[in-house]
């Protein structure tokens, strides 16, 4: 059914107010479920985030057979160090600047982001929003 040109619509018409789709009662759902699952491993994770933005280091183990493996627990680094010194090496990852400034944006809120546009003449420009229905 059509309305008549410029009447107003009768009262009840249209979705009711406060109405959300299924698609988007599906989407609100999953983003709770992301959003229990990432709070969840919280700590863990703002540590690895530290751990990264300090940089990292970890220690590699070279076997008889010339492979080399990550060391994942003390015993191996105690077996590594009573062998000497050839049997591992120690890298050092440099700290991550970007991790840094994500954990600051994060903790102490983003800095401001202040921009200055300036003529041809270098003074500031002077911005001037005009509305196109209003009168001059």
């Amino acid at each position: 059914m059509a309305w008549p040109k410029g009447k107003p619509r009768p009262p009840g018409a249209g979705k009711p107010k406060g109405y959300k789709a299924p698609a988007t009662l599906d989407k609100l759902m999953a983003r709770e479920a992301h959003r229990q699952l990432v709070t969840a491993a919280l700590v863990p994770m703002t540590q690895a985030q530290i751990a990264h933005a300090q940089g990292v280091s970890y220690m590699i183990l070279r076997h008889p057979d010339g492979t080399f493996t990550r060391a994942t627990d003390v015993d191996q680094v105690d077996a590594a160090c009573a062998a000497g010194a050839a049997a591992f090496q120690i890298f050092t990852q440099q700290p991550n600047q970007q991790a840094y400034a994500y954990l600051v944006d994060q903790a102490i809120d983003k800095a401001p982001q202040h921009q200055v546009i300036s003529g041809p003449d270098g003074k500031p420009l002077e911005i001037i929003i005009k509305k196109p229905w209003a009168e001059e």
